[in-house]
């Protein structure tokens, strides 16, 4: 594996390593905040729970100086009881108040801010654009472009944008594909004949590593089919928010990315 290929390689496993924690973050911080909502409207929450997530919360460096100031001095939910029941009165106070307070920390994270580890837009387009493949290049803008305003457009397009890399690197290698084949199989075909499968390994780490992006591309699939606007939806649904749309461009083209320096390392090889 060349050298190139091996820094993108680990680059992208930090990226979405820390992308994966960046989401369980705001699904807990959003929890702690919802457990306080019960709380302060006559519901009920685990104060096992809530002292636990407090406390893991608390001593995170990227966040604390964001959360709501009463998270240090309430350390359980009975101390939290006596202070909102003593500072409004209805429960619509209750609820705005701790809505306000919890706004910036979810802003942060819902933004994917720098404070947290977010690939670098301009980076994969370089890429993408000495790709010289125009296709490629059009669902990584309409990516880009669709993130924040229209979710489950920007996801179907973090897939196409997998799918299409695939399809022009197999053809610039000349290796046949079945063009109607599904993402995975496909990613299997171009990850294969790149040196990329874990089965193309030996060492642990590399497998692992390797292993893992097949796990992205999968993941990408899936949300796709579940959270994307290519299919049509029932009366119950699940709708993807601005967050669910950024990690999945931005795995999109951390992956593209990697993709196509490991085409480029493999072809100057051979020169």
């Amino acid at each position: 594996m060349g050298f190139i290929a091996l820094g993108s390689l680990l680059g992208l496993f930090d990226y979405v390593h820390n992308a994966m924690n960046s989401k369980e973050l705001y699904d807990k911080v959003e929890y702690v905040q919802n457990m306080l909502i019960s709380r302060a409207t006559g519901g009920h929450a685990a104060d096992s729970d809530y002292r636990n997530i407090r406390n893991e919360l608390s001593t995170n460096q990227l966040i604390n100086r964001f959360l709501p100031s009463y998270l240090n001095t309430n350390r359980s939910l009975g101390q939290f009881w006596q202070f909102i029941k003593n500072k409004f009165g209805s429960y619509e106070e209750r609820r705005n108040f701790i809505w306000d307070s919890f706004k910036p920390v979810l802003e942060l994270l819902e933004r994917n801010s720098n404070a947290l580890i977010s690939p670098n837009d301009e980076s994969v387009s370089s890429t993408l654009n000495d790709f010289n493949a125009e296709y490629v290049n059009l669902q990584w803008q309409k990516a880009l472009q669709r993130r924040f305003d229209d979710p489950e457009a920007a996801i179907t397009s973090s897939r196409t944008l997998i799918e299409s890399v695939c399809k022009h690197i197999l053809d610039k290698q000349s290796v046949e594909y079945d063009n109607e084949a599904d993402l995975s199989k496909l990613y299997d075909k171009a990850a294969e004949s790149l040196n990329l499968a874990p089965s193309q390994h030996t060492e642990s780490i590399f497998k692992q590593i390797l292993g893992g992006c097949k796990s992205v591309v999968i993941g990408l699939g899936s949300i796709r089919n579940k959270l994307s606007d290519s299919h049509g939806k029932g009366s119950i649904q699940a709708k993807p928010s601005a967050r669910h749309a950024e990690l999945a461009v931005n795995l999109a083209g951390s992956m593209a990315s990697f993709l196509i320096q490991t085409y480029k390392a493999k072809a100057d090889e051979k020169e």
